[in-house]
């Protein structure tokens, strides 16, 4: 198959079919042997194709039938043995899908009755008849049914279209159908007909204006049916003329004669010019009117249009105000912070004057100042609780992603282990010896061997969340809803002993000190003997619920819900003192002593942790690293641990 064809299948069909030329490998001979050698004649019949419409776009054909033998045409005249070729196929044998995915349209099929027989040259190989829109392909898209080879249409054959159009073909006004059975669509000269021949090409303009195409009577569709070579004639014999007035109202009807002595008398012609002056009137008024309607379509698109960048605008707005507004909003809180942050240096310079003006300078030691060493990062929620193993440097932090963390603090800062078995918050953690104690939201106590840090025990302990556990003379201490459950340790197992209560609200801060057990609920502190498990004192305080306690060597130290630390002398039960300067929940305390000096750490919900010494009750620094509320203490060797929301674990030293 050579690389260039020329196909007889219109754009509606794609190019199934291949031109003579198809067999020659050489396109450019093929093109030259199609545009010069001028067609020999022969006696074989052609038939023109057509697409069959159908769902599946498929080409019917029928095969070139032997038995319709054709005469040879010696003249351009018109002739009894003029070629006849067919249209429409009623016979197809086989089907061809598509090549090209084009729009599918039907076309006026019209007779074709050539006065000569046309070149083989120009004429399909499959199905015999004239091409009707040839085309050059070549081998790319579908299979071509001949040699099963991709066609593809590559540009309209210019120079085959141009040979056929100069082929002469009987006018369609002078042919008919043949009426042979079993041929439908098949045509031959009608000697009744017109006797022109025509070229292909100039057809459609010789049967506009061509004597023997029929016509309809103007004045009315009943008369039989005219050719256009007798219309005039019928027009002077018609006897249904109008009167061209009757648009008007006027109801005659006649012929010629009987027309023109009408006109004389007709009540309409007299107001011909004013009739015709209404009528160009009123059609100005239509073409006004339909202007105006334009005009109207027009503004109702542009008010459309208009609308629409209304609603994008409006949009865009909305969006811009609701991103002004988020930034306002980030605005505020930061303008908070930072008012908040002020605050507390206001607070912490004027208790520096106060030391100050009280001559106590030499207390403030530049030496004593604490700064953050280092975070601890990995856990996914917010740290509750913190509890150091001194023995072994490490370090235990509960959280709400229900784990805990161990971390090495003294050689590689890093998380040791992590410890998994809660389905709650971890809220307390307490060691014992050698055993880690930790509660949680589910209600449960674990005990975990530190040794080897895995679980060895799993102890229902209250109905409600754990908050808070401290052990002493061998006993664990576990705080929840109004209760406070003491339990016997024996090795792995906790036996429960006894259940503290008369209290009024969570406990959420437990201390044990020498031989008493300290407990915070609804502003109330109180006091246990641990060998009695009875309560020996009640201390009353303000500012809601106590939600964490520090004893000292000479106080009692207690925070509160409402940003208030009360101190009381541990001897008098007395309260000496309280101390302000948070601006949120007093979370956790810590107490760091030394021979010289007692210092009192605070956590708060503001962020910020306050170092307060006990020797005089004021704050001496505001550490400020946090990016969350600071919930959890714990201090070893001379080091403050502070565990946050922002679920982080800070390590400060001086």
């Amino acid at each position: 198959m050579s690389s260039g064809k020329t196909s007889c299948y219109n754009r509606y069909s794609g190019g199934a079919a291949v031109a003579a030329a198809a067999t020659v490998r050489d396109t450019t001979e093929a093109l030259i042997e199609v545009f010069t050698e001028y067609p020999a004649e022969g006696s074989s019949t052609y038939k023109q194709h057509r697409r069959t419409p159908s769902s599946s776009s498929t080409l019917t054909y029928s095969p070139r039938d032997d038995d319709d033998g054709m005469p040879p045409i010696g003249t351009p005249r018109r002739s009894d043995s003029a070629i006849s070729v067919r249209s429409l196929h009623s016979e197809s044998n086989m089907s061809l899908r598509s090549t090209f995915s084009l729009h599918e349209e039907e076309e006026d099929t019209e007779p074709q009755v050539f006065a000569e027989q046309p070149s083989v040259k120009l004429c399909c190989q499959l199905c015999c008849n004239v091409f009707k829109d040839p085309v050059i392909t070549t081998c790319g898209v579908n299979k071509c049914p001949v040699d099963a080879a991709k066609l593809t249409v590559v540009v309209n054959n210019i120079a085959v279209a141009e040979q056929i159009g100069e082929l002469f073909i009987h006018c369609k006004y002078g042919c008919r159908a043949t009426g042979v059975a079993g041929k439908p669509g098949a045509y031959e000269v009608d000697p009744l007909g017109c006797p022109f021949t025509i070229k292909l090409s100039t057809r459609k303009e010789h049967e506009a204006s061509c004597d023997y195409r029929p016509v309809r009577c103007p004045n009315n569709p009943s008369c039989p049916p005219l050719l256009t070579m007798n219309l005039e004639a019928h027009l002077k014999e018609c006897e249904h003329i109008k009167c061209p007035h009757s648009k008007y109202g006027c109801t005659f009807i006649g012929n010629q004669d009987t027309y023109e002595t009408h006109l004389e008398v007709c009540k309409f012609e007299g107001l011909k010019e004013f009739l015709q002056q209404t009528d160009d009137r009123f059609h100005e008024m239509q073409l006004t009117l339909a202007q105006k309607d334009q005009d109207i379509a027009f503004l109702r698109s542009m008010l459309g249009k208009l609308s629409e960048k209304l609603d994008q605008l409006e949009k865009n707005l909305e969006l811009k105000f609701d991103v002004l507004d988020e930034n306002q909003s980030k605005l505020s809180e930061d303008l908070m912070e930072f008012r908040r942050d002020a605050s507390m240096l206001n607070d912490e310079l004027s208790h520096i004057n106060a030391r100050l003006n009280m001559g106590i300078l030499g207390s403030y030691d530049p030496q004593q100042i604490f700064k953050c060493k280092g975070t601890f990062v990995g856990h996914q929620g917010p740290v509750w609780c913190l509890c150091v193993y001194s023995t072994g440097d490490l370090l235990f932090s509960g959280s709400s992603d229900k784990t805990i963390k161990v971390w090495d603090t003294c050689t590689t800062y890093k998380c040791q282990k992590t410890l998994e078995g809660h389905d709650g918050i971890v809220l307390a953690l307490c060691i014992q010896g050698n055993k880690l104690y930790s509660g949680s939201a589910d209600c449960t106590i674990i005990v975990w061997d530190i040794q080897t840090l895995q679980k060895v025990n799993t102890i229902r302990a209250h109905d409600n969340p754990v908050c808070t556990l401290v052990s002493s003379h061998n006993m664990l201490f576990s705080g929840s809803l109004k209760a406070i459950k003491v339990w016997d340790i024996v090795g792995t197992e906790l036996k429960l002993k006894k259940e503290l209560t008369g209290l009024n609200h969570w406990v959420r801060a437990l201390v044990a000190s020498q031989n008493h057990l300290y407990s915070g609920s609804y502003q109330t502190i109180k006091i246990w003997d641990i060998r009695s498990l009875e309560c020996v004192h009640v201390l009353q305080t303000s500012g809601g619920s106590v939600y964490s306690i520090a004893v000292t060597n000479h106080h009692i130290v207690c925070g509160t819900y409402e940003n208030l630390i009360h101190v009381w002398d541990i001897e008098s039960k007395e309260q000496v003192r309280t101390l302000t300067g948070h601006v949120g929940t007093v979370y956790a305390l810590a107490v760091i002593s030394t021979p010289d000096q007692t210092k009192v750490f605070s956590a708060s919900y503001d962020r910020s942790l306050r170092v307060w010494s006990m020797d005089n009750m004021i704050c001496t620094q505001t550490l400020l690293r946090h990016q969350g509320s600071v919930t959890a203490l714990a201090v070893s060797r001379g080091r403050l641990f502070s565990g946050a929301v922002d679920s982080t674990v800070k390590v400060w030293t001086c």
